[in-house]
């Protein structure tokens, strides 16, 4: 792909992150997908925790690559003057900062907004944690684990008969960079439009872990208010929705069908064979059929496990039921519909072996136009631009990294 002169729409703004692990670089990376200069900020020597998570061959993982392509890295040390006063002279000269530190933590290294706000009027501040700023669990520490239990997240997902079950990435995290990137682009939309600037404390995007997963259970606390009701674990279903799960075929394969609207439904039955249930009064409308949820997928098993995969798609396409695959990684790859939009695209990434080959990576979302906005380049090597930020500030290489 044309790197070089795809259009990126956050080009010429220019973003510090600090911090380290999912959440904040998560934040970081959304922009830096769209074009934004990203400078993230590592501790000497040992640099970002998330280098090391998950890591199968080779000395940096592909968890660490994923977040952070598109990325400089300098390393400095925060509990320093050096690296504090390095960090307040790259404050001048960038729009926004993402830091996901424990609360109190910039502050007592003498970087928290008074100093940043000193330095910089008019920078944007996002700060990422497990309970936000304030309140009475402001100091307490917490990963994504804790806030999808807390959130209302965990409690929702699994069997039934089980204990509480969790999605196989740290979705917490994930949900919170969304929302700090989001807040970031409210504060540069403002002040772009905006003559006078409300004080830096006023203005802080302040996301915290928990927050951002129950802003993600729709109607999860009005239903218990309004009804009294107390959301429970229902497997693959959803609460209140049927017919809509995941099915066995017959060459093992399985297969999500979501044929729980009122007119799909009759297609849906028709299809299967069972006129007789698209034809029951009983099950025209959701509620009844929420009632009968056992009924409906026991037919709907039993005439997907007589199928393969393939065949039960091609039923269920030409009559308009929507349906697809559960996917496997390697599922995504060989997948037309990605390869259309460039949602996987390579980088060159050593895996391991001394030598880098092109390993695929997500694409960037949303797509702007037809395709995926192209990624520009793989991870950055610790401190790889610590030379190259030391002279835009005009000043001589550390020797951190």
């Amino acid at each position: 792909m044309d790197t070089e002169h795809a259009h990126l729409p956050l080009r010429g703004v220019r973003v510090l992150e600090l911090g380290n692990y999912i959440a904040g670089p998560t934040a970081a990376r959304l922009l830096a997908d769209l074009g934004a200069e990203v400078i993230k900020v590592e501790r000497p020597g040992r640099g970002d925790e998330l280098r090391n998570w998950r890591l199968y061959a080779g000395t940096v993982s592909m968890l660490f690559h994923t977040v952070n392509r598109n990325k400089k890295s300098i390393a400095v040390d925060l509990r320093t003057r050096e690296g504090r006063d390095i960090v307040l002279d790259l404050v001048r000269r960038c729009d926004v900062v993402i830091e996901n530190f424990r609360p109190g933590t910039l502050e007592k290294w003498g970087l928290g907004p008074a100093e940043l706000e000193r330095v910089n009027p008019d920078v944007v501040l996002a700060r990422i944690s497990a309970f936000g700023q304030t309140g009475p669990l402001a100091d307490r520490p917490g990963f994504a684990a804790v806030a999808e239990a807390m959130g209302g997240m965990r409690n929702l997902v699994g069997e039934a008969d089980r204990p509480p079950s969790r999605v196989g990435v740290s979705i917490g995290d994930s949900i919170a960079g969304l929302y700090a990137a989001f807040g970031v682009m409210v504060e540069l939309y403002e002040r772009a439009v905006v003559p006078s600037r409300r004080p830096l404390r006023e203005r802080v995007v302040d996301v915290a872990l928990h927050e951002a997963v129950f802003s993600m259970m729709e109607s999860l606390v009005p239903d218990h208010l309004a009804y009294g009701v107390e959301r429970r674990r229902v497997g693959g279903r959803m609460e209140g929705i049927a017919p809509s799960n995941a099915y066995e075929c017959g060459d093992g394969a399985s297969v999500v069908i979501a044929g729980n609207g009122d007119s799909i439904f009759r297609r849906y039955m028709l299809a299967i064979g069972r006129p007789d249930l698209a034809d029951d009064p009983g099950l025209a409308d959701n509620a009844g059929r929420w009632a009968r949820r056992d009924e409906l997928d026991e037919a709907i098993g039993e005439w997907t496990r007589g199928l393969d995969r393939d065949e039960v798609l091609k039923i269920l396409d030409e009559a308009g039921v929507p349906a697809g695959p559960i996917y496997t990684a390697a599922d995504i790859c060989a997948d037309e519909q990605y390869r259309a939009r460039a949602m996987i695209q390579p980088l060159p990434v050593d895996p391991g072996t001394g030598e880098e080959v092109p390993i695929g990576f997500p694409g960037v979302v949303p797509v702007i136009g037809t395709s995926s906005l192209p990624l520009r380049t793989p991870a950055p090597k610790l401190g790889e631009h610590t030379d190259e930020i030391l002279h835009l500030l005009g000043r001589k290489d550390t020797g951190n990294d």
